[in-house]
């Protein structure tokens, strides 16, 4: 692509070639129906959870809730994939590399975080029942 710099002076100084590079548009933005796919898998994967709590298809509260989260992480993946555009080739892989950090991060934070939680009540200090009764 070839255009005309302008001179300081505002005088046409002669032809120079200017070339554009846009690295980062290398994959392809969403189409039509792509996007369309995307909002019936999020409607699909958000009104089947919905109708397992309303319907109550699992006795057990926690089988209800694992395959909830279940439906969350596809969810998730749905939204990257169709309204994100986010796959291995975009940006070079930096961005599936961020992801995949900052996944990392959040599970290191939530399994420490759970782990000190469960063992706090081990490492308190006991008090015995004479000392409960003199505190204040």
């Amino acid at each position: 692509m070839s255009a005309r710099a302008p001179a300081s002076d505002g005088v046409h100084s002669g032809s120079v070639h200017v070339e554009v590079v846009h690295d980062h548009h290398e994959a392809g933005h969403g189409s039509r129906r792509g996007y369309i796919t995307g909002f019936v898998l999020s409607v699909i994967l958000t009104a089947i959870p919905f109708w397992l709590v309303m319907a109550e298809v699992f006795s057990d509260a926690r089988v209800t809730s694992l395959v909830i989260m279940a439906f969350a992480v596809v969810q998730i993946v749905v939204h990257m994939v169709y309204f994100l555009h986010m796959n291995a080739r975009s940006e070079g892989g930096w961005t599936m590399m961020a992801l995949i950090f900052t996944i990392v991060l959040v599970v290191i934070a939530l399994s420490g975080s759970l782990w000190v939680m469960y063992h706090l009540n081990t490492n308190m200090m006991p008090v015995s029942p004479s000392d409960m009764r003199t505190m204040p």
